[in-house]
């Protein structure tokens, strides 16, 4: 079959830069072992923002084991779809949103890669600004000028390690997580125990449960900023293992490395802000470096070490995807080119929001909330599809709108419109006017309206997510099979 519309590549690499784009690794460069996984996904996840996600929980009304509970089960699961989603590229080896036309079609997945495309810079933004942030608190801390100077230092030493891993590639980016796994562990393991002395547990214990509808509302915004934020990246890593890899470690050491930071600095970081609301209320201004307060200055610098490179992970495997995610959505050039592009729109929305920008809490969660109802579509129609499938993927027809794949297939793109249509009627967002028009459903339902019991339980992420797996498996599966017969 014949590659139309793309830019190839091979792999050899010049001056340590990976030249391959979105097409198939062969064989003959798969390589390791599952438990490899760990590290990136554990490196991405283990960000010291896991902390002030206990503050973000427990903003919603709820107790702490009611908030513990959301968590674990947030957590976990949404990185369990991570695991399946992984699968894939194990399977066909290439990236997410390149596999993602299997199910869509070749060009019909365009409008998903776009929408993954725009996820991913838009999650790299907002971790290079709260490492930005975060360094200018520190440096406040320590008396040596935390103004516009230090900002601006800040965002070109963080802003240049981001995008340099996100041109040069998959290996540096493997190497470069590995190393933030050991550091940012080290460190912030450390940091917990100079913080524990301010959990104070009758306080903690005391918090007054919440509405079922609350609780609700807590396990879809966890489940949204953890897991579903990097469902639309899950094969990217995977792709190079080679086929005999086994599916139950690809599946586990994904969901095992992505999940385990998150819940044990979530568990923390619930006992310190029920520990004092005066803390909760400064995380949400500013969730790092709020943080600080509780530190001796001695260990000022190591934590911001820890932050930062925590946040660097994040963004380093969200840069590297979204440039193939561009690269899907059709946009021709190079892959580190792509990286590129991306970068410099990171770089410029991290200049506005730092700059000249007011809350971040409100447009961080307004953001997640609004991309996180179509996503949780995409990811309910790609993880019904990998579960269908039981034969690898046809490599050369993933490129070829001619090729079994089809060019446009219907049913999951309208499952899609369909969940986003759906799900954007049954969330609120109050943190940007230009969003109030969300949750138009709620009250037609008999949900109460934008004030009522389930404005803010952001039940259309869920809604979306079930459209699209439950779509999936009842209407695709003769058509999936027509394909592995092709």
């Amino acid at each position: 079959m014949t590659r139309t519309n793309e830019v190839t590549s091979t792999a050899v690499a010049g001056a340590g830069i990976e030249m391959r784009g979105i097409e198939v690794v062969p064989e003959s460069e798969r390589s390791g072992q599952p438990r490899s996984l760990f590290w990136p996904w554990f490196a991405a996840n283990i960000s010291v923002l896991g902390i002030s996600y206990g503050a973000f929980t427990l903003a919603f009304g709820i107790s702490f084991w009611q908030a513990a509970i959301a968590g674990v089960v947030g957590v976990v699961v949404s990185f369990a779809l991570c695991g399946v989603i992984a699968l894939a590229g194990k399977r066909g080896s290439a990236p997410t949103m390149v596999l993602s036309r299997a199910a869509f079609g070749v060009n019909g997945n365009r409008l998903t890669a776009a929408l993954s495309w725009l996820l991913t810079v838009g999650w790299e933004t907002v971790l290079v600004i709260l490492a930005t942030l975060a360094t200018a608190t520190v440096f406040t801390r320590l008396g040596w000028g935390g103004g516009t100077g230090t900002k601006i230092v800040a965002l070109i030493v963080v802003s240049a390690i981001t995008v340099l891993a996100g041109v040069a590639g998959f290996a540096v980016v493997m190497r470069l997580q590995a190393v933030i796994t050991v550091v940012t562990a080290v460190l912030t393991v450390v940091y917990m125990a100079l913080a524990a002395d301010h959990i104070h547990w009758s306080t903690v214990s005391a918090l007054p449960s919440g509405s079922a509808q609350n609780v609700i509302g807590a396990l879809v915004f966890l489940m949204t900023g953890f897991g579903l934020g990097w469902v639309n990246a899950a094969a990217d890593y995977s792709r190079y293992l080679p086929r005999s890899a086994s599916s139950r470690g690809v599946f586990g050491w994904t969901t095992f490395g992505g999940a385990l930071g998150p819940v044990i600095l979530l568990i923390f970081g619930l006992l310190l802000a029920g520990s004092s609301q005066s803390l909760s209320d400064a995380i949400g201004a500013d969730p790092i470096g709020a943080l600080t307060t509780l530190l001796p200055t001695w260990f000022l610098i190591p934590f911001v070490i820890a932050a930062v490179l925590g946040l660097i992970g994040g963004a380093v495997l969200d840069i590297y995807s979204s440039g193939l995610a561009l690269l899907t959505a059709g946009v021709r050039i190079p892959r580190y080119l792509a990286a590129a592009v991306d970068g410099v729109i990171m770089i410029a929305g991290t200049i506005y929001v730092v700059f000249f920008g007011s809350s971040f809490i409100g447009a961080f969660q307004g953001f997640l909330i609004t991309l996180g109802v179509p996503i949780a579509a995409w990811c309910g129609v790609m993880v019904a599809d990998v579960a269908l499938r039981r034969r690898d993927y046809a490599e050369a027809e993933l490129f070829d709108p001619r090729g079994r794949y089809g060019n446009v297939r219907v049913l999951p793109l309208t499952l899609v419109v369909a969940g986003t249509a759906i799900g954007w009627g049954l969330v609120t967002n109050t943190f940007a006017g230009w969003l109030s028009w969300q949750g138009y459903l709620l009250g037609p339902l008999g949900l109460g309206g934008r004030q009522g019991d389930w404005a803010y339980a952001n039940l259309g992420i869920l809604v979306a997510l079930v459209i699209g797996l439950v779509g999936t498996l009842l209407g695709s599966p003769r058509e999936i099979r027509r394909q592995e017969a092709a």
